[in-house]
């Protein structure tokens, strides 16, 4: 794998059998000529670019990969999403219109979702195969987590059904929605309270930070105060432990949950009972009802509806919860390495469309 040089890093290192090499000192127009080195020192078949449009310091040169690297092996590369970062006004078609450049110059696109991959069919493309994410939250054995102490230790009340929530806050995964979810649910007086697991804001998206100063606003004004809590950045133990703690999760996203989500990827690893919001496009790995219960995004008083019902019925939280754990077979990332590799070998073979 060819990756940045990290000030005090290796130059080349081994973990978990993944060979690194920190070839390059940024991103940018040197690009394309450190991965043709690199590509002929190694004698690389082919190479996998892992994109998501806010990464590689969203340099024109990544999107030009395709044309930049003649001669050298094909380039398949890995869409995580096609969704584009806002940059200015009227940057958002720009953006789009580079992303799909770099789809069609690649010798073949990996996208992990059904949404995505109906974009890139209807725009043409043939060479495209569809292989989700798993999670990149290892499970860790609790035998003896002690749940009361956990939470006596962060101060959560005992006998509260605690809503869980992972990952960052921003605008597409329906924060407000949740909060508001919440106050409606201490309105019809159920000892309820929200566990927002990990760091809240990350550095992709400037506007993360805007989005949790509105939302520390909202909860005040909703007088939620003492009943929202935060584990912040923790551990992979850390983070089953808060999944432990929780009744069930909540991950209302605005755009339909979404086989793109590693929160939701996190939550199957875990075998949590989840409320969710309908996907755009069907998911036939994960059946309504089975996996998780769904509401319609944007819908607070549904959402409140859906975790009111699942808190008087435990038998159906316990399916939820059974159904939620056989999910994760369907991504697991042995069976993901397969499927890329065999998609990988396929495309080095056959060229461009």
């Amino acid at each position: 794998m060819l990756a940045p040089a990290l000030p005090g890093a290796a130059s080349r290192e081994t973990l978990d059998g993944l060979s690194i090499t920190r070839g390059v000192s940024g991103w940018g127009w040197r690009t394309p000529a450190a991965l043709a080195r690199f590509a002929a020192a190694n004698r690389i078949e082919v190479l996998n670019l892992q994109y998501q449009a806010a990464a590689y310091a969203m340099h024109p040169a990544i999107n030009l990969l395709p044309k930049l690297l003649r001669g050298t092996p094909p380039l398949v590369v890995t869409f995580h999403d096609l969704r584009a970062p806002y940059l200015f006004p009227k940057a958002g078609p720009l953006r789009a219109r580079s992303i799909l450049a770099l789809a069609r110059g690649a010798a073949g696109a990996i996208v992990t979702n059904p949404e995505d991959e109906a974009i890139l069919r209807a725009a043409g493309l043939t060479r495209v195969r569809a292989i989700p994410i798993g999670s990149n939250i290892r499970p860790a054995d609790l035998p003896d987590f002690d749940v009361m102490a956990w939470r006596a230790a962060r101060h959560i009340p005992a006998q509260a059904a605690l809503i869980g929530y992972f990952g960052f806050l921003n605008e597409s995964k329906g924060g407000e929605v949740l909060l508001r979810a919440l106050a409606a649910l201490r309105a019809q007086q159920r000892d309820v309270a929200l566990l927002l697991v990990g760091g809240q804001t990350g550095a992709s998206d400037a506007t993360n930070v805007a989005y949790a100063r509105r939302l520390e606003a909202l909860i005040a004004s909703l007088g939620l105060d003492g009943r929202v809590f935060r584990t912040g950045f923790i551990d992979d133990r850390g983070v089953s432990e808060a999944f432990a703690a929780c009744t069930l999760f909540a991950l209302p996203y605005r755009d339909g949950v979404s086989l793109r989500r590693g929160t939701l990827m996190a939550a199957f690893a875990h075998g949590s009972a989840i409320v969710t919001t309908t996907p755009r496009v069907p998911l036939p790995q994960l059946p309504p009802g089975e996996a998780y219960a769904l509401v319609p995004p944007d819908d607070a008083p549904a959402l409140a509806s859906a975790i009111g019902a699942l808190l008087d019925d435990p038998d159906r939280l316990a399916h939820l919860r059974a159904g939620s754990l056989a999910a994760r077979r369907h991504f697991g990332w042995d069976e993901i390495a397969l499927q890329t590799r065999l998609a990988l070998a396929d495309f080095a073979k056959t060229g461009l469309d």
